[in-house]
């Protein structure tokens, strides 16, 4: 049984890709975190157990908060908020991209250079600022959030689709389809959408990251409800509350480390998925490094 295990893991994705596998076991620690995190917290979230500041002990391994909570029990709670917020607004940001990018890279002509246009407006548009703009007029709301960013992140994964589809339109195989009279929705959904479904997944995965940096800025700003607990939202709290002027690091650092850990964890999970989806972007990061290593007038 170890023999069939270990040759399954060598000859999988994971196994032959080491960035892949980092990636995975970092992003699904926090996952389980966030699933169970209610099981794991050692206080409740909400409940005030010590002084404001109170340094790590062995009572509380991440010291307390600005308000004598439980660093580590708010901690386990924010992953739950911080993965919702970048896991919806990742979905809805690939839902409204994948649309535009696979409707204008398949039909072409004049619906492609409308929506292109679309598409070059929503780039050009510095993303965070128009967050902090629509937040404040739209109100401090978890909902809100997860909405502005979704509803802003959708542009590069547009033309990342589109791009994509614009190669698979000119094979043979959708070729064939189109001379056996298939319709165009039938395409879409049979030929060009499975093709495409890799390069999505790889795009959901890099937004999240995305979206997470965002809804820790938005919610350092004030602009997420003060009753959230998300990663964010214990930033700014702690930096209201002089923490970094009072010695206490661990109400701003492990926050800041979680954040930083996902993102780089996601970056990891979909730079390998885009790697196996296409071998031109495979063969272009091999010859960067190649380069790299070599020194000026070197043989290779």
């Amino acid at each position: 049984m170890s023999v069939r295990i270990k040759r399954w893991w060598q000859t999988s994705i994971i196994g032959r890709n080491p960035s892949l596998a980092v990636g995975c076991a970092t992003v699904g620690v926090f996952v389980l975190i966030a699933i169970f995190g209610r099981l794991l917290e050692p206080y409740s979230a909400t409940a005030q157990v010590g002084g404001v500041f109170a340094p790590p002990s062995a009572h509380h391994l991440l010291g307390l908060d600005d308000s004598g909570y439980d660093e580590l029990s708010r901690l386990i709670e924010g992953a739950r908020v911080s993965l919702l917020v970048g896991g919806t607004a990742s979905a809805v940001a690939m839902m409204i991209g994948g649309s535009i990018g696979i409707t204008a890279g398949y039909l072409g002509g004049r619906v492609d250079a409308v929506l292109m246009r679309i598409t070059d407006y929503f780039i050009v548009v510095p993303a965070l600022p128009l967050m902090i703009v629509v937040a404040a007029v739209w109100g401090p709301s978890l909902l809100h959030v997860i909405l502005i960013v979704g509803v802003l992140l959708w542009s590069w994964p547009a033309r990342v689709v589109r791009a994509h589809v614009l190669s698979l339109r000119e094979r043979g195989f959708i070729h064939r389809a189109q001379a056996m009279g298939a319709s165009r929705r039938r395409i879409i959904i049979h030929h060009v959408l499975p093709h495409t479904r890799a390069m999505l997944i790889a795009n959901v995965v890099l937004t999240v990251a995305v979206a997470i940096f965002f809804e820790a800025a938005l919610a350092f700003l004030g602009l997420e409800s003060a009753s959230t607990i998300s990663w964010g939202t214990m930033i700014a709290s702690a930096y209201q509350r002089a923490a970094i002027s009072t010695g206490a690091w661990w109400a701003i650092v492990p926050p800041g480390a979680c954040i930083a850990l996902v993102v780089i964890g996601c970056n990891l999970i979909g730079t390998a998925i885009e790697d196996s989806a296409n071998p031109r972007i495979r063969m272009m990061h091999i010859s960067r490094r190649r380069a790299s290593v070599l020194a000026p007038g070197a043989d290779p």
